[in-house]
């Protein structure tokens, strides 16, 4: 007879234990983490939304409508990469804007790992993660072995962030494949260095680097970022350039339900830039912007119509 080690004897005692109590199953042994779930109510647009984790891209948090069915070579899906406050490795304060924005029908590809529910994740992260961001969604819209085959538009991608974010986004914005950005709560600091350590060094000279229509999304006063943003406006004369300021301070509305007016916003710009939806470009354009009718919020234009 061959006699187990007393450690090994408890182990197996405690196993069999555990699997004889009622309720006990093989799968409640390991907590399964989920690789996509629904924020809030999948968002107001015409395509529901899911947040989800995709195995080719685990350090990113992808948006898209729940069914992609409706998209193909007809119609498809433009593709936005989003950076994040504070640098963050995690899009956690942000699914409820993102979520929102994905519901109109955009593929969103977050930086960080999915966020569990109420988890704010962890980590920092680069500028670079933009650029794995588009580089992974047109790689998808060539596999065809991808749910994403030939249903992404390529030839319209935005880059966005905020705060750390947005600077991240002016970072890579000299990129060719870009066709927008949109800078939230952020803009280049007058003197380099003066930001957070992990912050990107950028310098006002960054600007001239801009090659597409750019919208910034700021909040008022309060916004400690509002001095930098409306000073890279000013200094942004040769491309489209819309500035909005809502008096919200540097948290935006991003974690209010559906995103809030800055999803609202965004939303109106992403469909105008990247599906060259009329309607939604008459809340920046004309005399004054459709925007003004909108008394939470002020703003100003230059080199558009």
């Amino acid at each position: 007879m061959i006699r187990k080690p007393l450690a090994l004897c408890v182990l197996l005692t405690m196993a069999t234990l555990a699997m004889s109590t009622p309720g006990f199953s093989q799968q409640q042994s390991v907590a399964v983490r989920p690789t996509s779930r629904v924020v809030e109510d999948g968002g107001t647009g015409p395509h529901s939304a899911i947040m989800i984790s995709e195995s080719s891209l685990t350090t990113h948090t992808v948006f898209r409508p729940k069914d992609l069915s409706a998209f193909g070579s007809k119609t498809k899906l433009p593709i936005i990469a989003w950076g994040n406050g504070a640098c963050a490795n995690s899009p956690w304060e942000h699914i409820n804007f993102l979520s929102e924005v994905s519901s109109h029908g955009f593929l969103v590809v977050a930086i960080g790992p999915m966020p569990a529910e109420g988890e704010k994740g962890s980590g920092r992260s680069t500028s670079s993660q933009l650029t794995d961001a588009i580089d992974w969604a047109i790689a998808q819209n060539n596999d065809k072995n991808s749910p994403y085959f030939n249903k992404l538009d390529v030839k319209k991608i935005a880059v966005s962030g905020m705060s750390c974010g947005g600077l991240q986004t002016l970072e890579v914005s000299a990129d060719p494949r870009i066709s927008t950005i949109v800078v939230c709560n952020s803009g280049i600091f007058n003197t380099p260095g003066n930001g957070i350590s992990n912050m990107p060094n950028l310098t006002k000279n960054n600007l001239q680097k801009i090659h597409t229509p750019t919208l910034y999304l700021l909040g008022g006063e309060t916004d400690i970022a509002y001095a930098n943003g409306m000073d890279d406006y000013k200094q942004i004369n040769h491309v489209p350039v819309f500035v909005a300021n809502m008096d919200v301070g540097h948290g935006g509305t991003y974690m209010q339900p559906h995103g809030g007016e800055f999803a609202k916003v965004a939303t109106a710009w992403y469909k105008w830039q990247l599906k060259g939806d009329k309607e939604a470009g008459k809340v920046f354009s004309g005399n004054p912007a459709g925007l003004a009718k909108n008394s939470q919020w002020r703003f100003d234009k230059k080199n558009m119509p």
